[in-house]
């Protein structure tokens, strides 16, 4: 775990966050794959939880917020979406309200205005187009990623002028495939659906079980929307001292988990 000192008001190093070059647009778009290191929560929220929807105390949350925001440089609270699991984008220009939409992609135009999502082994992606200056952020889980969220962010992207041949795509920290046991179950409706995304389950460790590739999923389906895409390859659930994992917590039978957040902010 970080034991850093955590005082207010401390700023994130660059050590904090996973990054990834392709999405800078040659110095335009700030972005990051936050941790759950240098934050203020204690206990099972240790570190950067950004999750409102945590049990974690409000100020701690506020407090990792704007530490994040502070590391791509604005004062303006992140718009993070309700997340729900579903193909629903929505394009911002401002802060969103107290009562957030619920959405799993958000997109914007907007200098100095984060986009972002939250997550705890579903997989958060980036993604930019510094030239038309468009960038968005998705969370999808396996349902989302079915749903199409993904290709709806992009549609999104569009809109506001993004064009998906000079899009950028990233996978960031997400639960991978040796960590994700399914029920064999999931395999045949996913078999039913498409009887290629039988490549994204392996052998599990008993007969009635699989492992399934929640990144290989996910950047199958951008690859197929046309857009370039990588994966940062960090494992939520493998990693406990970096990232939160609501698998993991699952498994010990914690109370609760924290959140991270991924987010991505046209420079003024």
């Amino acid at each position: 775990m970080d034991d850093r000192p955590t005082a207010s008001g401390s700023a994130l190093a660059p050590d904090d966050v996973v990054m990834n070059d392709a999405l800078s647009g040659s110095g335009r778009v700030a972005h990051a794959f936050f941790t759950r290191l240098g934050g203020v929560s204690t206990g099972i929220y240790r570190g950067l939880n950004v999750g409102f929807g945590s049990k974690d105390e409000r100020a701690s949350v506020r407090e990792n917020r704007d530490r994040a925001m502070a590391f791509l440089g604005t004062t303006l609270e992140v718009a993070t979406p309700w997340q729900v699991h579903s193909p629903d984008v929505i394009i911002v220009d401002q802060p969103l309200p107290a009562e957030r939409p619920k959405a799993d992609g958000v997109v914007t135009s907007t200098p100095g205005l984060a986009v972002g999502v939250v997550t705890a082994d579903c997989g958060p992606v980036l993604f930019s187009d510094a030239e038309a200056g468009v960038v968005g952020a998705a969370h999808s889980g396996w349902r989302g990623a079915l749903s199409g969220v993904l290709e709806a962010t992009i549609a999104a992207m569009e809109q506001r002028g993004a064009r998906r041949d000079r899009i950028v795509a990233c996978l960031g920290p997400t639960i991978t495939q040796a960590n994700y046991e399914v029920g064999a179950e999931m395999e045949a409706a996913f078999a039913e659906r498409d009887a290629d995304y039988a490549r994204f389950f392996a052998p599990g460790r008993s007969p009635e079980k699989r492992q399934f590739d929640l990144p290989g999923l996910v950047l199958a389906r951008i690859a197929s929307a046309g857009v370039q895409a990588s994966f940062t390859g960090h494992c939520t659930y493998a990693d406990e001292r970096r990232f939160f994992s609501f698998r993991r917590t699952t498994h010990r039978q914690e109370l609760d988990y924290g959140r991270q957040l991924s987010a991505i902010m046209l420079k003024f």
